[in-house]
């Protein structure tokens, strides 16, 4: 994940200017909240994290046949 420098806001600054952080967000299209100068907290727009948690069914497809080979005497084993 790339990250803007730009959208870096400390958390105490996020704390006491939330409407900077979400001004941010507006702008850019995320925030990250520091901790201890090391990146923490990633703020998001509400859409954008509904479209990134849609999951196509070709995507959980190949992921169910990769956990299948990957487990594949699991799965004989429990079959007898």
């Amino acid at each position: 994940m790339k990250i803007n420098t730009k959208s870096m806001v400390s958390i105490t600054e996020a704390n006491q200017n939330f409407s900077k952080v979400a001004r941010l967000v507006d702008e850019v299209g995320s925030a990250v909240i520091l901790k201890n100068n090391t990146p923490r907290y990633l703020v998001i727009d509400f859409a954008q994290a509904e479209t990134e948690q849609t999951i196509s069914d070709e995507d959980i497809m190949d992921i169910s046949k990769r956990l299948i080979g990957q487990n594949k005497e699991a799965y004989k084993e429990l079959a007898e």
